[in-house]
């Protein structure tokens, strides 16, 4: 465990206000790859039975998870609460709201054998988890900073490879579309090249689930040390691209399968991301984004006309 994730997931106890139920559900997801493996323990038991563990002490939950009481602890602190007593309570209300009448869940893993019906339902349960644990988990004074960085920007740099790089490219094209200034660089080499070139009054933003892609942490590095104002978007709130971000936004991802790797999973609370950043952009400059997002429609306007033969 990093001191990353205690910085932004509230292992802190410094008066925070406790995540709500629901978001104690996302919060475990988001944050077990980063415990360590008798935290993941403590926090895969509270997840999968808030009811019964909400029904235990301390050491009850210490002994069903073959741990310590002082690794429980630190879990819930890690978790955002400043004592154990307070997981409880959450745990107590997450398994209120499980029994109010709410469907059962749904099975997401897909078989190569589903039919097509079952994989549509599967895959838009998963869409909306993901969705729902995004937006509980995410931090609002990140975003809020990030949000004014970005209005102001002189120019904003993107970095993502893959699936993250698609979503590079959408961020800034609905900056674009608003009449700011931005780049996708999934090409490695291009992106350090740029990544040079900024400053002070600039932005860059890497996406990347893990964490861990050098070809986007290193043209983060280099925006961080020429001092513009760097954002990360990661499913890993204590990996490595953290250490040159001055706001991190955490996403959540699907349960990984065969079928969709995580690579391909994340992208949908990517995406949920990326749009809250440009409505608070276009929010922001809204004087002139209006007018702009308004230009950009009619010059496109013609090509969505139909045209007769």
């Amino acid at each position: 465990m990093t001191e990353n994730v205690k910085e932004i997931f509230g292992g802190r106890g410094s008066g925070g206000a406790p995540p709500a139920p629901a978001a104690l559900a996302a919060k475990v997801r988001t944050l077990a790859p980063s415990m360590t493996r008798s935290m993941q323990r403590v926090a895969e038991a509270v997840a999968s039975d808030p009811a019964g563990c909400a029904a235990l002490t301390v050491t009850g939950l210490a002994e069903l998870t073959g741990t310590s009481e002082a690794t429980v602890v630190r879990t819930a602190r890690l978790l955002g609460y400043p004592g154990y007593r307070d997981l409880r309570l959450a745990l107590a209300g997450l398994a209120a709201q499980q029994q109010s009448g709410r469907a059962p869940a749904i099975t997401t893993d897909i078989a190569v054998d589903d039919p097509i019906a079952d994989v549509v339902a599967k895959l838009a349960y998963d869409e909306q988890q993901t969705l729902a644990d995004t937006a509980a988990g995410l931090d609002t004074v990140q975003l809020g900073a990030a949000v004014s960085a970005l209005a102001g920007a002189r120019r904003t740099d993107v970095y993502g490879i893959g699936a993250s790089g698609l979503v590079a490219q959408d961020l800034t094209q609905k900056l674009l579309r608003i009449g700011l200034i931005a780049h996708a660089h999934s090409d490695p080499h291009l992106a350090v090249t740029n990544a040079v070139q900024l400053r002070a009054g600039d932005v860059a933003i890497a996406i990347t689930h893990s964490g861990s892609t050098g070809d986007v942490i290193e043209p983060l590095r280099v925006a961080f040390e020429r001092g513009a104002t760097t954002v990360a978007i990661t499913g890993r709130p204590g990996s490595s691209v953290t250490q040159y971000a001055d706001h991190v936004l955490t996403t959540s991802t699907a349960r990984e399968s065969e079928l969709r790797p995580a690579a391909m999973s994340s992208r949908t609370g990517q995406l949920l991301v990326v749009d809250c950043l440009f409505v608070g952009v276009a929010q922001r400059t809204y004087e002139a984004a209006a007018p702009a997002l308004a230009a950009s429609y009619e010059a496109l306007a013609h090509r969505h006309r139909n045209v007769p033969r």
